[in-house]
């Protein structure tokens, strides 16, 4: 990509359906849908009901979901609901998942983000 962009859903923002951005996302309102993103903050009082394909994932609110990612780190304050892939994880004390975690096999979804914009 030429160039850093990101987009910003904020508190108020309600999306129902997925969500595909080439860009990296913050949400801090609520998406009921797949989200597909390079880089993903998620907000505390945030809720995501959906998969979630990124590079990287930094999770402070609610999924209910799977998550896919390279890269994670799962907040205090975060509520997992649902299966967890990744390559290098960080959970801090405090975090809550009711699910599984497991690394990504290698070859397997290596094409987390094929979007370029």
């Amino acid at each position: 990509m030429a160039g850093s962009t990101f987009s910003v859903f904020g508190a108020d923002t309600r999306i129902k359906g997925d969500v595909q951005a080439g860009a990296d996302l913050h949400i801090d309102g609520g998406v009921e849908g797949d989200v597909t993103c390079t880089s993903l903050v998620q907000g505390e009082s945030s809720l995501i009901e959906g998969a979630i394909r990124a590079e990287s994932a930094r999770l402070a609110g609610t999924v209910k979901g799977t998550i896919t990612v390279r890269e994670l780190v799962v907040l205090k304050t975060a509520r997992i609901h649902g299966d967890v892939h990744y390559d290098a994880l960080t959970i801090e004390q405090g975090a809550q998942v009711d699910g599984r975690f497991a690394p990504r096999a290698a070859g397997v979804d290596d094409t987390v983000v094929a979007i370029n914009g």
